[in-house]
């Protein structure tokens, strides 16, 4: 699988250690950045991410910062990424099957090591289901048209 990661200053060694493990997978991965610890901002590298994910250059991104939620969102701006900020596998699983998530928000003030590998383990081996989620995906690349949802009648 080809995999891009993206991080700020404060995600570089859970960045690393996710790299080497997806590495001796063997998965193809770009690191994109950031490289050094100066600070820089986690909505750079959240975009960046996405927007190589979106264009199809990349099967499947997985980003860093500080918590996972900030470069979550920000890779959530970029339409048709749909990134899932998890702290355990359970919901890394579910963010595939259910949401059919191509990108994956990691915190390295959360995780360590081996919890962030296993929640990759689990995001990456999961297949999308389909069926009654089609149609929520669906909805959600409605938002990303800019097109609203009707609202249910009462």
């Amino acid at each position: 699988m080809r995999i891009v990661v993206a991080s700020d200053h404060a995600a570089l060694d859970l960045k690393a250690a996710v790299v080497r493990h997806l590495e001796d997978l063997g998965h193809a991965v770009t690191d994109i950045g950031t490289h050094t610890a100066d600070s820089t901002d986690y909505p750079i590298w959240g975009a960046a991410a996405a927007k190589l994910v979106v264009s199809g250059d990349y099967d499947r991104g997985i980003v860093f910062c500080g918590t996972g939620l900030g470069i979550g969102i920000a890779a959530n701006k970029v339409a048709g990424a749909r990134c899932a900020t998890c702290t355990e596998p359970f919901s890394a699983t579910l963010a595939r099957a259910h949401n059919n998530a191509n990108m994956l928000a990691l915190g390295a003030r959360v995780l360590g090591p081996d919890l962030a590998n296993a929640c990759v383990d689990a995001f990456l081996a999961t297949d999308f289901l389909g069926g009654r989620h089609a149609r929520r995906v669906e909805e959600l690349a409605t938002l990303d048209a800019g097109d609203d949802l009707p609202l249910p009648a009462a």
